[in-house]
């Protein structure tokens, strides 16, 4: 066999034994939250059971070579959608029949959407995780952000979700909104660790173009705080939930020993995911794609008997190196060089070793073995870090 020949089989059979994901986007939101800058509709009836019939048209036509080994349902808001339609979003994924076996399956709902027949439906079909997107308990950072929720409502969902019987709960929250004090948003921390959940993401909050609120910050020339404040911001959330017993393993994110988010990391790690549902993004193959951010546009084309992707690009050894260093090193744990080496043999690993010195020499970088991860300064400047990392192969 020649060596060419040899090495593209030993790319197939490794991409074959990757774990995959599949990822589904629930459009719909009653109410649009002023930070967000995701696709999403308001619902009605009728647009609700177009969109189950669209997924699973959708999985018809994707012809999966590959059982799935984690699912999760994020949006927009999944928990609108009736204990019926959770029934049929279940059965059109395919989730739940006989010799499917997931590691894990997540649902996001929102505080106010959490009802025990919803729980109890998504239990039946092997949900194991649920999150709930709390954002904050207090009232003026919720209005900020324009939530509607109110704190009792957060405790009556995770009651909800613990009574039937689903243990695996996480919670959202944002900090650095407009007006917020550090000691508002440690408020926050405190109420989230006395529900005892089993995963705590903590996400600075972006200013994304197009929203209200970013519109509300120029209009009103509100300044957003400066980087020493959100280094504050980021060391005493770092500090207090190791202290309650929340352990770091990626920036924006603690869990309870043994329960970290498994289809996420496996996103970091490069592995391979499907999304289904208008503008879900995939990333199968060896290729990289996103359905039409359109609800419409992404139902007309799947009735035509083709599904609705955009943007796909090849995605080469380089790009996935790349990007398995960027998002590696916002893992704790950090990368090993020399597995990464192996996977991606054909790639020149010298000018980011050159840069891994040079961060090492800046206290930024911790490497010992093969292996490299970032301080606690180095985690703080992880984004410049990825764009220096980007810059390094260029």
């Amino acid at each position: 066999m020649h060596p060419t020949t040899e090495r593209r089989q030993q790319r197939n059979f490794a991409r074959q034994c990757r774990a995959t994901g599949l990822y589904c986007h629930v459009p719909f939101c009653a109410h649009m939250c002023d930070y967000c800058a995701f696709y999403k509709e308001q619902p009605t009836s009728h647009s609700i059971e177009r969109y189950l019939c669209g997924i699973a048209r959708e999985m018809t036509l994707l012809r999966t070579n590959r059982p799935f080994d984690t699912v999760y349902i994020g949006g927009g808001t999944p928990g609108l959608l009736t204990p019926e339609h959770l029934e049929s979003l279940c059965e059109a994924m395919g989730v739940g029949r006989s010799g499917t076996k997931l590691s894990e399956f997540s649902v996001e709902f929102s505080p106010i959407t959490v009802k025990n027949a919803k729980v109890e439906i998504l239990k039946n079909y092997g949900c194991n995780r649920l999150t709930i997107g709390a954002q904050s308990f207090s009232s003026k950072t919720m209005q900020a952000l324009g939530r509607r929720q109110n704190r009792r409502q957060i405790f009556d969902a995770f009651d909800a979700i613990l009574s039937c019987g689903i243990e695996n709960i996480g919670i959202d929250l944002i900090f650095g909104v407009p007006g917020q004090a550090l000691g508002e948003w440690m408020e926050d921390l405190h109420q989230a660790v006395d529900l005892k959940p089993k995963h705590i993401s903590t996400y600075n909050l972006t200013f994304e173009d197009g929203t209200p609120l970013k519109r509300n910050l120029l209009a009103n020339a509100i300044d957003k705080k400066f980087e020493e404040e959100e280094a504050d911001f980021y060391l005493q959330t770092w500090k207090f939930l190791e202290e309650s017993g929340y352990r770091q393993y990626e920036i924006s994110n603690f869990c309870l020993p043994g329960f970290e988010s498994i289809h996420n990391a496996n996103t970091w790690k490069m592995q391979d995911w499907i999304g289904i549902g208008p503008s879900a993004c995939s990333q199968w193959n060896g290729k990289r794609f996103a359905n039409v951010p359109s609800l419409a546009r992404w139902l007309g084309t799947l009735d035509r008997g083709k599904l609705a992707h955009e943007n796909a690009e090849a995605v080469c050894e380089r790009t996935l190196a790349e990007d398995s260093i960027i998002f590696g090193l916002r893992m704790n744990d950090g990368i090993a060089l020399a597995a990464l080496k192996k996977e991606f043999a054909g790639v020149d690993f010298t000018r980011w070793e050159e840069l891994f010195r040079r961060l090492e020499e800046e206290k930024l970088m911790l490497a010992a073995n093969g292996h490299v991860k970032l301080t606690t300064r180095g985690r703080l400047l992880a984004d410049a870090i990825a764009v220096e990392v980007l810059a390094a192969n260029r």
